[in-house]
């Protein structure tokens, strides 16, 4: 296990936590091959539920873009390919998922948190989706999933910034609560997931969530192979600064 992630399992809990405070959990190539190897193994330890929080001041500061520039783009798509397969993994997972979020949450940290059954946040917590601004679609579907295509659209279109207030009444979240209120969260959480078996949870899984994996690694593939990603990443960056 990378130490920039931080994996605790007891009582059918496993708990993920983001740990690179120093780039707000930004997820480099090694965390997010260290998250997908986590969440494939807690569908095979008897994991009943799987948390996903971060250190530091902010859940997660999406894709790191540190040295982007020096990287090819076979390998620049390559690593959002391998973004798609952790959050596919995720909203596929046999288990619940409860994602605690706070701070800024950016990017693909917000698909994590979108990808999750139960998605906490903290008050204050604030989210952005600016993919599409360098044309990457990742993570479009699901979201619309949890907040309706119009609403989606906007906010993927705009790429603008909505706290946690208009998140949990999209539906984006489920909750909000302060984090000390979390381990209560928590609590409340593996006593639902241990309601039914595994089994029957899983079924019921399969039955509730769509299956689009197919459909949306391929809506992927075709924005990350098609020629200029990294000037489109280059151009995004110095727009942001």
């Amino acid at each position: 296990m990378s130490d920039e992630l931080l994996r605790k399992h007891e009582n059918h809990v496993t708990r993920l936590t983001l740990n690179r405070p120093q780039k707000a959990n930004a997820l480099s190539a090694p965390l997010v091959e260290a998250l997908i190897d986590a969440v494939e193994y807690a569908a095979t330890d008897g994991t009943r539920l799987l948390i996903l929080d971060g250190t530091g001041s902010h859940f997660c500061a999406g894709f790191d873009f540190t040295d982007a520039q020096a990287q090819s783009e076979g390998d620049l798509a390559l690593r959002f390919i391998r973004i798609e397969t952790l959050l596919q993994s995720l909203h596929h997972a046999p288990c619940e998922t409860l994602a605690l979020a706070h701070g800024r949450v950016f990017g693909a940290g917000a698909d994590i948190v979108a990808s999750c059954g139960i998605r906490i946040a903290a008050p204050g917590s604030t989210f952005r989706l600016p993919g599409l601004r360098f044309g990457v679609v990742l993570g479009t579907r699901r979201l619309m999933h949890r907040i309706g295509a119009d609403r989606a659209r906007e906010i993927l279109s705009t790429s603008r910034t909505f706290d946690a207030t208009e998140a949990l009444a999209a539906g984006f979240l489920t909750g909000i609560n302060a984090q000390e209120e979390w381990p209560a969260q928590v609590i409340a959480a593996q006593q639902a997931a241990e309601t039914l078996t595994p089994a029957a949870a899983a079924a019921l899984h399969r039955r509730t969530v769509t299956d689009s994996r197919a459909e949306d690694m391929a809506e992927l593939a075709r924005s990350v192979s098609t020629p200029g990603l990294k000037e489109r990443i280059r151009k995004y960056r110095e727009t942001t600064k």
